[in-house]
């Protein structure tokens, strides 16, 4: 579906890694998610970041590092980080991707505000469960927040005024609003994306996304960072419909991202 805005500058600036890079230099991030009840979702965040990054480091609840670890020769790309060594990797990453998989509860609460507290010139990506119990007053304009509409407004009952969407974009916090048309806020811009099917409303794909936007974010600008993660996210779940028409999930979509993600790098940078 053709977008209403040019998508060829945010392409160009698509950094490609250099042939003379080393392990790191392109992109190192962290996820700190998961739970004893949703054990995949930050999976599906983190394999698909792990296409864009050269190292993804991954933080959950001392249970599921458990299953994780028993788990992983078979499908993490990524190191386990125990609780109690989460600030090393906090200051080695360059961009924190909190919230997928954790659920409404007080150490969530806890765990969240802190970090955003305490690392305020991080770059953060926020969403899920960690977005649902933020407290929004701590947003600046190094963090992306990536909610469904649900979420948004839950962000939003917590902020006192007459316009509070207004008062939130004033944080410089860039948003990304998942729907049919994805609505992206940021400075005084919106950008809407157009695209995608039915069979992105399934669990998981929004967890695709955050990490989508995460794994770019490492080495992009945060409009850059927001659109095409949210066009490529769209279009890999278009290109999926064709081959199986609704009957796709996270996982599949994970698959495809980066396959999409390098053919329409190519068709731009032609034309």
């Amino acid at each position: 579906m053709k977008q209403n805005f040019d998508l060829k500058p945010f392409f160009e600036k698509i950094n490609l890694p250099k042939s003379s890079s080393h392990k790191g230099q392109n992109g190192k991030l962290m996820i700190i998610g998961g739970s004893d009840l949703f054990h995949v979702a930050s999976r599906w965040s983190l394999d698909v970041a792990s296409h864009f990054v050269d190292m993804v480091f991954y933080s959950s609840t001392p249970e599921n590092n458990q299953l994780i670890k028993e788990a992983k020769q078979n499908f993490w790309n990524g190191i386990v980080v125990e609780r109690d060594n989460l600030s090393n990797y906090i200051a080695e990453a360059d961009v924190i991707l909190i919230g997928p998989g954790m659920t409404r509860t007080p150490d969530t609460t806890l765990i969240v505000n802190d970090i955003i507290k305490n690392h305020p010139n991080k770059k953060m990506v926020i969403d899920a469960g960690a977005l649902q119990m933020v407290d929004p007053s701590l947003f600046n304009k190094n963090h992306l927040i990536t909610p469904h509409q649900q979420e948004l407004q839950m962000v939003l009952e917590k902020i006192k005024a007459e316009n509070p969407l207004s008062e939130l974009k004033k944080t410089g916090v860039g948003i990304l609003l998942k729907g049919e048309v994805d609505q992206i806020y940021f400075n005084d811009l919106q950008i809407s994306v157009v695209g995608g099917n039915s069979g992105m409303t399934k669990g998981g794909t929004g967890d695709v996304l955050s990490g989508l936007v995460a794994g770019l974010y490492c080495n992009h600008d945060q409009l850059t960072s927001l659109v095409i993660g949210s066009y490529v996210n769209k279009r890999a779940g278009e290109a999926l419909y064709e081959i199986m028409g609704p009957y796709f999930n996270a996982t599949d979509l994970c698959s495809a991202v980066p396959e999409v993600m390098w053919g329409e790098l190519q068709t731009f940078l032609k034309k």
